[in-house]
Order: structure tokens, then C-alpha cells, then sequence
């Protein structure tokens, strides 16, 4: 059994964990309030970015000139799975929950007999990619320098996506991320980028428009833009997921603590009293014999 000496060391040691976990929870609440707003207002553009394309493209969807990024190359053989993760853990299951499902997707294309190719944003996602994907992963990008994101960061992620795209490298853009939901719920999400999706609201609308100039010009300048922004969109959705995980996984670690002091001290004291009470009994016996 451990000494009083020990059990006080470890009782202290709870309490300076305790203290950091709960410091760090405060600290993720006051960055989960900007991250939040930034990116429930990045939602509202980056929807109607998707649905005016939509709507185009609905119109210029199997013409001649419809440009690559919509038609795409005409092949799904070469998939290229753009995971973006955390820089940091201490978050719960929020970086393991977006790398599962970009795994379970990587996995299933290779069944399928299709090639699989990863661009990884953030450290954490490579870290656990690459143990089994390491020959895979075509590039990764640390943001761990960049203190607020901006538009400038997707811009430059979407760059090398679309030179590596006009090289021939792959046929088919998959993006994944965590969709923030709330403190406790943020959701693993898979979209594909490249070629477009159009939804089916922009085929079905009846409405006819004039266009100046075409189409398939307008669509040439707006597709390489609107990865952009639904990348930026997905990387705003992830630092407002890693801030509520990490709030929520840092507030379970600190009432565990306090939990296992409350143990720890039970247990101490029970101990205290019984070498008081062996004390006093050899004490007493002591005094009988004399």
C-alpha cells in the first residue's frame, strides 16, 4: 500500500491537472463564441455560392463547352480525399471521428477497385493517416502558424488542389470535415467538390435567364472560387468543431479529476486513521506492559 507521503503527492498532482483542464475549458469557451459566429455567417454565402452555380450550371450540364470542374473528366477512377483535421488534440473524438469517415470512404473505393490519393489539412488527421496510408498522401498542409484563418488560407489550399486537377492526377475531389452543430454534437461530414455536384432545386427551377456572358464562361471563373469557399467554409466549420469538443472533452476531464480527488482523499484519510489508530493501540499495549 502506498505511503501517506505518496498518497499526498498524488492528491496535489489531481489538483494541478484539475486546475489545467480547467483552465483550458475556459479558454476554448471564450474561442468557441468567435469561431462559432464565424462560421455560421460563412454559412449563408457559402450555400447561396453553391446554389446560384447550381443554377447555371443546371442549364450548361452536358454541353460541349461545359468547363471540367462541372463535367468532370469523365472517368471516377483516381479519387483524391481532402481531410481537414485539427492541429491539436485534447478534443475528444474530434479529429478521430473526421479521419474515420475518410478512412471508411478510402477504404470502400479501394474495394471498389478505384485509386485513392490524400491532400491532409492539419497535423493531427496525417499523424493517424498516414500509419496506414503513408504512400498515399500526396500533401499536407500545417496551419499551426496561422493564428486566425482567413479566406487567404483556403485560397491557397484550393490552388494546389486545382493544379494537381489540371495535371491528371485524379478524377473525383471528396472534402471532409466536422459540420458544427453545438457544444456537444459536431458532425463528420463528406462532400464532394470536384466535379460538382448539381442540385437537383437548380435543375427543377423553371425560371429562364439571359446570361452575358455564357454559361460555361461564367462557370470557368465562379467553380475555381467556390472550392475555395467551401473549403474556407470547411475549415471555419472545424475550428468552431474543435473549440466545443475540446470545451466539452476539457469539462468531462475536469469533474473526472474532481472525482478522482475525491476518491484519493477518501481513501487517504481512511488510510491516516488507521496508522493513528495502530499508533494508539501500541501505545496503550506499550503503557500495559510497564
Amino acid at each position: 500500500m502506498a505511503s501517506l507521503k505518496d498518497m499526498r503527492v498524488r492528491i496535489a498532482s489531481t489538483k494541478a491537472t484539475q486546475k489545467i483542464t480547467k483552465a483550458m475549458q475556459m479558454v476554448a469557451a471564450s474561442k468557441l463564441r468567435r469561431a462559432q459566429t464565424a462560421a455560421e455567417a460563412a454559412r449563408p454565402y457559402a450555400d447561396k455560392m453553391t446554389a446560384v452555380i447550381s443554377n447555371i450550371a443546371s442549364a450548361a450540364v452536358g454541353s460541349p463547352g461545359a468547363p471540367v470542374l462541372l463535367a468532370g473528366t469523365g472517368r471516377d477512377q483516381v479519387h483524391l480525399l481532402l481531410v481537414c483535421t485539427g492541429e491539436r488534440g485534447l478534443s475528444g473524438a474530434f479529429n478521430s471521428s473526421i479521419v474515420r469517415l475518410a478512412r471508411e470512404r478510402a477504404l470502400a473505393l479501394i474495394a471498389q477497385g478505384k485509386e485513392v490519393k490524400f491532400f491532409c489539412v492539419g497535423r493531427k488527421g496525417y499523424e493517424q493517416l498516414r500509419r496506414q496510408f503513408d504512400k498515399q498522401i500526396v500533401e499536407h498542409m500545417d496551419l499551426r502558424s496561422v493564428r486566425q484563418l482567413g479566406f487567404v488560407n483556403a485560397e491557397e489550399i484550393a490552388k494546389k488542389v486545382l493544379a494537381r486537377f489540371d495535371n491528371g492526377e485524379f478524377d473525383v475531389c471528396t472534402l471532409f470535415f466536422a459540420r458544427f452543430k453545438s457544444v456537444i454534437a459536431q458532425i463528420p461530414t463528406a462532400q464532394q467538390v470536384i466535379p460538382l455536384v448539381v442540385e437537383e432545386g437548380g435543375a427543377a427551377n423553371t425560371t429562364t435567364y439571359e446570361y452575358e456572358p455564357e454559361e460555361d464562361e461564367i462557370l470557368t471563373r465562379l467553380l475555381p472560387r467556390n472550392l475555395a469557399v467551401q473549403i474556407f467554409r470547411a475549415l471555419l466549420e472545424n475550428n468552431a468543431s474543435f473549440y466545443g469538443a475540446q470545451m466539452s472533452a476539457m469539462d468531462n476531464a475536469t469533474r473526472n479529476a474532481g472525482e478522482m480527488i475525491r476518491k484519493q482523499t477518501l481513501v487517504y484519510n481512511r488510510t491516516r486513521q488507521a496508522q493513528i489508530t495502530k499508533e494508539l493501540i501500541e501505545i496503550i499495549s506499550g503503557a500495559e506492559a510497564v
